[in-house]
């Protein structure tokens, strides 16, 4: 994940710091020098870097602060409280309403992933009740409009563009015109990519913004772009009335820190950041939570949220009761392993447990969990509803190997994956239930995290009974 191994190194730095038997100045010198050349790597512009390092030596005055005080505690919250302000301008962005047409422009770069963001942004709403509307105004990029129509043909969502015209702002107005007129509540302009340097092209975005009068205009910025980020960051800003930002491609591996210098360029509130490349790829952005998250620091109340939208609600009772009863078949280990893969990246979800980095996720565990999968795709019924291993005799493993291509040894590593995923579950052998079901009480949210996430991955990063005693305060 992008900012992952800074994440990493800030965090190694307040580890060297906790271990120091004595915190005075030449330990939190040693600390911020550490997480500034981590910043600094990572493409962070050096005046944001210097601006926090000043301001965390301010809040943290280790001469005035008495005996009793934890010092350790009070550099980490003021690092915490630096990094969200690094990312947090203090105001929020435009909201759309329901039944009322606002229309909202996309600007960025070329490359960044604007058009796919177009869509991921409209999908995102449209689930929420709204009746989005895609405009194709990009007459610069061959292809942009195939794209668009392509993208929201798959998310059933309307669409204007032309193949003829080359006028962008014409495009534009008659696009937006259309769907007021269809009663269309998010009306969504995508703009052709540009850069700087191009001064044609920021003039054409001028023109369009002037003609839609946009209430929200949106910089969508590749996380991977580096120090040229605040740069062009600004370059936009100066042009039009930039409101908002959405960061794409968070899933990959650069350093990210530009993301973060952009942020501060346009002053402007993070609302979205992009996954991958599905439509459903697509997370809204909570400041304190991701930086907790970048820190091992974990964000248990987005796990939870998380976990309940990959269960399905008229599965959730029943799955419980089941629990509660100690009963566990291999369909449930599938289904687990299901729910599992649909939550999104293992590293991603991890990252939301307290003490747990993405650095820390062994590589090759999608993997595994694909493989184990197509082993019990050979299964019959009577096999995955069975909660006795024994009934898996040799002539059983045989057969599943062969209609899987998989080897003996394979099959029999998936069966002593079982049996410690069944022996975990028997310990939750006569939990109770809170009345309706309801999946938001916090001992729901426990077995809850049990219908998704196997007991003794958890273990693997620390003690379970913590970390469900530490859920229990969400």
């Amino acid at each position: 994940m992008v900012l992952a191994e800074l994440g990493g190194r800030i965090t190694h730095a307040i580890h060297q710091m906790r271990n120091v038997t004595i915190i005075d100045e030449k330990a939190l010198n040693e600390c911020l020098n550490e997480i500034t050349r981590a910043l600094l790597q990572s493409d962070v512009s050096f005046t944001l870097v210097k601006e926090m390092q000043t301001n965390i030596k301010k809040i943290v005055n280790l001469e005035d602060l008495a005996a009793g005080h934890n010092k350790r505690r009070i550099i980490e919250q003021a690092i915490l409280s630096e990094l969200c302000k690094m990312l947090d301008p203090g105001k929020s962005a435009f909201a759309p309403k329901k039944a009322k047409p606002s229309v909202v422009m996309f600007v960025g770069l070329q490359g960044a992933g604007k058009t796919t963001t177009c869509t991921k942004y409209a999908y995102y709403h449209q689930k929420k009740g709204y009746k989005p509307a895609l405009v194709c105004a990009d007459t610069f990029r061959a292809g942009a409009f195939d794209q668009l129509k392509q993208n929201a043909t798959k998310a059933k969502i309307p669409f204007y563009g032309s193949y003829t015209e080359s006028d962008p702002v014409k495009i534009a107005v008659e696009g937006v015109d259309r769907f007021k007129k269809e009663k269309c509540d998010l009306i969504i302009v995508d703009t052709s990519g540009r850069h700087k340097q191009e001064a044609s092209l920021f003039e054409e975005m001028r023109q369009v913004a002037e003609a839609t009068k946009p209430d929200l205009v949106i910089f969508v910025m590749d996380s991977s772009i580096g120090q040229a980020a605040f740069d062009q960051a600004q370059a936009f800003k100066q042009s039009v009335a930039v409101g908002a930002v959405i960061i794409t491609k968070m899933d990959g591996h650069a350093k990210g820190g530009g993301a973060l210098s952009a942020v501060a360029a346009t002053k402007s509130p993070v609302i979205f950041i992009g996954t991958g490349e599905h439509m459903d790829q697509f997370e809204v952005f909570d400041v304190k939570p991701f930086v907790s998250r970048l820190l091992g620091m974990g964000d248990l109340s987005g796990l939870v949220d998380k976990l309940q939208g990959v269960v399905p609600k008229d599965q959730q009772a029943e799955y419980l009761e089941k629990i509660s009863k100690g009963n566990f078949s291999m369909r449930m280990m599938y289904d687990q392993y299901q729910s599992l893969l649909n939550a999104g990246p293992l590293s991603e979800l991890f990252s939301r447990v307290p003490g747990v980095s993405a650095q820390m996720i062994p590589s090759g565990s999608e993997a595994k969990i694909k493989k184990y999968m197509t082993m019990m795709d050979s299964m019959t019924n009577e096999e995955l509803d069975s909660s006795t291993p024994k009934a898996f005799n040799e002539s059983r493993i045989m057969r599943i190997a062969r209609g899987s291509g998989r080897i003996v040894r394979e099959v029999m590593e998936l069966l002593e994956e079982y049996k410690k995923l069944a022996k975990a579950f028997s310990n939750m052998k006569g939990l109770k239930m809170a009345k309706n079901g309801d999946m938001s009480s916090n001992r729901n949210a426990q077995q809850l995290m049990s219908r998704v996430i196997p007991p003794q991955m958890l273990q693997q990063f620390g003690s379970l009974q913590n970390l469900m005693r530490q859920m229990g305060n969400i």
